[in-house]
């Protein structure tokens, strides 16, 4: 998408296996011009240091807004909620992808709050906060058995992670796909969103952990005994069509093109 003399400069930081890709597809959803920055990461799976000169963190995704004002100063946006947060609030009036804040008339009120609001807002932050940690928790735990680990005591740290596997992985994977299937048979309006009918800010981030779940689901191996899908089958429903909205596909495509460029 080209940019525009009269439209802030956008440009997304992408790390390759990283929460980056739903910036990509928040973008397309706003539908505003941005530019896209690829970097992938190392042999050891880290980030490149380069990315360190965008953010003292050195980490992906990052936003930077360059607004249109002459002399402006450049506006550096990380972490996922935020970055998502900041951008629909300046860019994604004419979407759904933030609900309605209020009930008619309850304007300001305590408690006025619409339940697809109320949904959106924690969910920005429950994406990261609660679920992601015990998914990467499972990724950790696959490296203290895999080949990189000493031969000899391999049986060991496997054994460990095998109780850590049993003890919180599994069991806090469950409690979160029985919380977001609980979400998807009450969504507001009969809407087959986390928070209603439509599309929002919140179905993008939450999408990231949801499709590392049966990617942590081998990972635990036989903790797990591949039974989440017949658990919980709305929430993998629910995945199933995220991966279905045009915007997804289209920021799977731009991505793809880009790499495909930068082989050339």
């Amino acid at each position: 998408m080209a940019t525009t003399t009269d439209h802030p400069k956008i440009t997304l930081y992408w790390l390759n296996e990283s929460r980056a890709q739903r910036m990509v597809w928040l973008l397309e959803e706003l539908g505003v011009p941005y530019d896209v920055k690829i970097f992938h990461r190392g042999k050891d799976m880290l980030a490149p240091a380069e990315l360190e000169k965008v953010h003292p963190l050195g980490k992906s995704p990052v936003v930077t807004v360059q607004p249109t004002e002459p002399g402006a100063k450049e506006i550096v946006l990380a972490e996922s909620p935020f970055i998502a947060q900041y951008l629909c609030e300046h860019f994604g009036k004419d979407t759904t992808l933030v609900p309605n804040k209020y009930k008619d008339g309850q304007e300001g009120k305590l408690g006025g709050e619409t339940e697809e609001w109320m949904r959106w807002q924690h969910l920005l932050y429950y994406s990261e906060g609660s679920l992601m940690p015990p998914l990467l928790v499972a990724l950790i735990l696959s490296l203290m058995s895999g080949p990189k680990v000493p031969f000899f005591i391999r049986p060991i740290t496997a054994t460990v992670a095998g109780r850590v596997n049993n003890f919180f992985v599994v069991p806090n994977i469950e409690k979160h796909c029985a919380f977001i299937q609980q979400l998807l048979e009450t969504s507001p309006n009969g809407g087959k969103y986390v928070c209603g009918d439509k599309l929002t800010a919140a179905d993008i981030l939450i999408s990231f952990p949801l499709l590392m779940v049966p990617r942590a689901e081998v990972l635990a191996g036989e903790a797990a005994k591949g039974k989440l899908k017949e658990k919980f089958p709305k929430v993998f429903d629910y995945v199933a069509r995220l991966k279905e909205e045009e915007g997804y596909k289209r920021a799977e495509k731009k991505i793809a093109d880009l790499e495909a460029e930068g082989k050339q």
